[in-house]
């Protein structure tokens, strides 16, 4: 069974939302490409996530491109920040880049301890919630 088959259920919630492709290489399956919400890429992460084995298997760059809910009429929360892990990336560098001080790296941490165990280890394609 290749990885699209195992994320079949993220590919599905996908469809009609998400503008790129999900393409198998290198032993991962990579999720390129937009969505108009917020609550569009969290639905998709939210299907990946179903696989226990996903940080090792996905490597994902979907972009918002939209920002409010498509039919909210305003009446849906502001979708918080987010930001999509890149090679070389540590929590200190992205929080001094995002927040003005490295030392707010311990903000992200704990606004992502559902995926993180270690700020020490974050991993390309992690999507990072930014106070």
């Amino acid at each position: 069974m290749g990885l699209r088959d195992t994320y079949s259920r993220a590919i599905q919630a996908a469809k009609g939302k998400f503008h790129g492709n999900a393409e198998e290489r290198d032993g991962k399956l990579h999720f390129k490409g937009t969505v108009a919400t917020e609550e569009e890429r969290n639905a998709i992460w939210d299907a990946i996530k179903t696989v226990p084995t996903w940080r090792d298997e996905v490597v994902a760059d979907i972009s918002v491109t939209g920002g409010a809910a498509a039919s909210g009429a305003g009446t849906a929360p502001p979708a918080g920040k987010t930001y999509t892990v890149k090679p070389g990336d540590t929590l200190s560098a992205i929080a001094k880049e995002h927040l003005g001080s490295a030392g707010a790296y311990m903000k992200i941490f704990e606004l992502n301890r559902d995926q993180l165990n270690d700020p020490d280890k974050i991993k390309p394609g992690q999507v990072l919630r930014l106070p």
